[in-house]
């Protein structure tokens, strides 16, 4: 097992890493008060959850369980409102532990649970999926979906600790593998060209699964977004590089209705614009842009969005959470490794890149 820590002060936390941890009883043991409760879905449940709870038992908690349905329709309010209802049905106070139990929906789903249940109880991260291994388990946000936007509703509650068990993506889809690598490539793209180089000299392997390129994989993108949410916690400046693709990837999500579209296929889309609007506007080399899409082309990742009309485009474009002052700030590029904030993108160049990556 491999260990690194999210330095928040008093809210530092860890982060383990390895094979075999989803039942380690002393992962668990330092951040139980005596009642927890798992939040996971139909998939995973059949799974893991029996281990989690054994783990959880052996270290003397009570122990309740809810198991809401797959997939990002699961992130709004009746599915709240009925893990809500359990938590109370189970009679669970202020010390309770939240687990989440599942990937990025589960995180964001129960994590907003946890930030709001009785004004906060406690939450650990136990994240089954590579993209909420390498991403989303990692930072504190928290949320649900609304009919005109992703996440658009949550808090910033950080976990306990994020248990990163590898051996759970042996049972992962293809698919949903290759969602994943979206946001390893983003880390990547974003911050960090050397690990651009290893992801074009080891992507075979991660589709592969090869356990030591997956470890390094989850390890290097922790360690680069550790960074980023200890220097900027709330998202007021830098974090917001870590939403590289995300702009346009929100809006191809509420577009086609949260669910046909994975998060981490809509992402790829999105870097592949974000890429081409940087280049429109004269920051971003066409051979980085032309590079950056070579390689999500190479992760069985998709390089074009779905065709909708300009102006919604325009409208859910703004929506995005980076808007300040009523205007959009895109994550765009310089360089392979180096993204910044940029506002005052002429409209014109957003439409002629949106046109030139679509379907």
């Amino acid at each position: 097992m491999e260990s690194l820590s999210v330095a928040l002060g008093s809210r530092s936390y860890p982060i383990h890493i390895g094979a075999g941890l989803v039942d380690q009883r002393a992962l668990y043991a330092p951040h139980l008060r005596g009642s927890a409760a798992i939040v996971t879905n139909g998939i995973v449940a059949p799974l893991y959850l029996g281990r989690v709870r054994a783990a959880l038992e052996a270290s003397g908690a009570r122990v309740a369980q809810v198991v809401v349905e797959d997939g990002e329709q699961a992130k709004g309010w009746p599915t709240l409102d009925r893990v809500i209802d359990a938590l109370l049905a189970a009679r669970l106070g202020r010390d309770a532990l939240i687990v989440a139990l599942g990937g990025g929906v589960i995180g964001d789903l129960a994590g907003f649970a946890a930030a709001v249940y009785q004004r906060g109880v406690a939450f650990i991260q136990v994240p089954t999926t590579l993209l909420a291994q390498v991403d989303s388990s990692v930072g504190g946000k928290t949320a649900i979906n609304h009919a005109r936007g992703k996440n658009l509703i949550g808090a910033f509650h950080q976990p306990a600790a994020v248990i990163s068990d590898v051996a759970t993506l042996d049972t992962l889809p293809d698919r949903e593998l290759r969602a994943g690598l979206a946001e390893v490539i983003k880390h990547g793209v974003a911050l960090d060209a050397a690990l651009v180089v290893w992801l074009e000299q080891n992507i075979e392997r991660l589709l592969a699964r090869d356990r030591d390129a997956l470890v390094y994989a989850v390890r290097r993108s922790c360690e680069l977004k550790a960074a980023v949410v200890a220097e900027d916690e709330r998202e007021a400046g830098m974090r917001a590089l870590l939403n590289l693709g995300h702009t346009f990837g929100h809006a191809i999500e509420a577009a086609t209705g949260f669910g046909p579209w994975l998060h981490g296929e809509a992402v790829a889309a999105g870097m592949v614009m974000a890429a081409e609007l940087s280049r429109r506007a004269g920051m971003l080399a066409a051979s980085d842009a032309r590079r950056i899409e070579a390689l999500i082309a190479r992760a069985g990742l998709p390089t074009r969005a779905p065709k909708f009309a300009p102006e919604r485009w325009r409208e859910l474009i703004a929506l995005d959470k980076k808007s300040a002052a009523g205007r959009v700030r895109f994550v765009l590029l310089e360089a392979v490794g180096r993204a910044r904030l940029q506002a005052g993108i002429e409209d014109r160049l957003v439409d002629e890149a949106i046109a030139a990556a679509v379907q």
